[in-house]
């Protein structure tokens, strides 16, 4: 088998699942407990918070734990436009948001909140100037992606925090669940980011956990209440196993990312080269400010879901672009957003690599793509 769909969820580190399942039969406790179960528990949630703020370079009292990138994602938007509603209902979002935030954004619509959508230049990313002719005085939330999940654009969010510096009252959220290992920290965590939404599946640890980070001072509404956990902002027993795999992932995802990040550029590479040698391909990833490990193309006139199942007959795995969104046939989102007709956009597939993909996996892919074209040789006329 060869998985390439990495962006859509990576496979847990061996270590990850020891870690998890060793807290998991040790410290079972309910961190809300006041017996010594309860205070182990705690204990083990308290140093995991604190060892993803220093991997951050953050404070433990900046990381809140949740379900994952979707949860986050909600929690921010809604949570922010909850609580600041007072002093405006003006929301802006790229216009190649994942669902998560865009949906959330489109929900706010329906209770009187007004939204625009911050549009991209065709190689897909933000248009800052855009943006900032979009900005008003009632304006109390902007949120932009670090990395595009569907063509892997990194967005220039170190421009559109010199855009904010002096707007102090607009809150500045990233969604970093593609970031994390791809681009350096202080790359997208920049001192002006208030709120940035992290998945642990994302980066080998497990499914149902995540966190946001949320800037000393900030202020948002719970999205859950109850208990009163995580300092009364997010309410439900919390998952210390799941935590703790979280923080041992993070933390070997960036220990090698230097590595995996040149590893992943020479695989890469080969696999542009090749791409551009087929007239009926078209590549939608570029090479500058784009992540490494993310490669979108589509092969003229074949949609992307014949193609995914194409490679599948041979035990490769790609997607779709967004594999949230790829079972319900869409276009990709991004493509649409920087001006791609729409036949176009329905042909691309996303190759996404791991950090265990290499050559050898890479070549036996490129021998497959090229039976695939010769095959489609009557549907590209």
């Amino acid at each position: 088998m060869i998985y390439l769909d990495n962006s859509a969820t990576t496979k847990p580190y061996p270590e990850v699942l020891h870690t998890y399942k060793e807290v998991s039969e040790k410290i079972w406790g309910n961190p809300s407990s006041l017996h010594n179960l309860g205070t182990q528990a705690t204990r083990i949630l308290e140093a995991c918070r604190k060892q993803i703020a220093e991997l951050l370079g953050k404070l433990p009292e900046e990381i809140f734990f949740t379900s994952g990138g979707t949860e986050g994602d909600n929690w921010v938007i809604k949570g922010v436009a909850f609580e600041k509603q007072a002093f405006g209902k003006h929301l802006i979002v790229s216009a190649i948001e994942h669902p998560a935030v865009k949906e959330s954004a489109l929900w706010l619509r329906e209770l009187g909140f007004e939204v625009d959508l911050a549009p991209v230049t065709k190689e897909g990313f933000v248009d800052v100037e855009a943006l900032k002719s979009l900005i008003r005085s009632d304006t109390i939330l902007v949120s932009v992606m670090a990395v595009n999940n569907e063509i892997g654009a990194i967005q220039p969010i170190q421009a559109i925090s010199e855009l904010l510096a002096d707007k102090p009252t607009i809150s500045f959220h990233v969604d970093a669940v593609q970031a994390v290992g791809k681009v350096a920290n202080e790359a997208y965590l920049t001192d002006r980011v208030d709120f940035a939404t992290f998945s642990s599946h994302k980066f080998h640890g497990v499914r149902g956990v995540g966190f946001i980070y949320k800037k000393t001072g900030k202020k948002i509404s719970p999205l859950l209440t109850g208990g009163g956990q995580e300092n009364e902002l997010r309410s439900t027993t919390e998952n210390v196993a799941g935590i703790a795999a979280t923080a041992k992932a993070l933390r070997m995802t960036l220990e090698q990312a230097e590595l995996v990040q040149a590893r992943q550029a020479k695989l890469k590479n080969v696999l542009v080269d090749a791409l551009k040698s087929y007239p009926d391909i078209t590549l939608f990833s570029g090479h500058e400010n784009f992540t490494n490990n993310i490669i979108t193309f589509g092969l003229k006139n074949v949609r992307g879901e014949v193609v995914v199942h194409a490679f599948e007959s041979h035990d490769i795995y790609l997607s779709t672009t967004s594999a949230c969104s790829s079972k319900a046939g869409h276009a990709a989102g991004t493509l649409l957003a920087m001006k791609v007709p729409s036949k176009i956009a329905t042909t691309a597939v996303r190759v996404s690599l791991g950090d265990d993909t290499d050559m050898s996996q890479m070549e036996q892919f490129l021998t497959i793509l090229k039976q695939i074209y010769q095959q489609t040789e009557k549907i590209r006329k």
